[in-house]
């Protein structure tokens, strides 16, 4: 089925992205907690929660995806998960 995205905006219902493969991470816990990414066509992608796959579908660029996932390796979200325990 073709991904239909000249009509894709930022919270549009991800089930209006047909054909849409959702990839989530390998660390995702057995609750579902986790964001989806969808690669779409015209170098944009998708992201959804998994716990609500019906709901609504942010947009981003190829540019800002990179960023994102760059910085995470790099570690520059590290201080949103630490623990406040210490």
């Amino acid at each position: 089925m073709m991904l239909q995205t000249d009509s894709t905006y930022n919270g549009m219902p991800a089930t209006k992205l047909h054909g849409a493969r959702w990839l989530k991470s390998a660390r995702s816990n057995s609750q579902g907690n986790c964001v989806e990414i969808a690669q779409l066509p015209g170098d944009r992608f998708a992201m959804r929660n998994s716990r609500h796959p019906e709901g609504p579908a942010l947009i981003y660029t190829r540019h800002e995806i990179e960023a994102l996932i760059l910085g995470a390796k790099d570690g520059d979200f590290d201080h949103l998960i630490a623990s406040t325990n210490n």
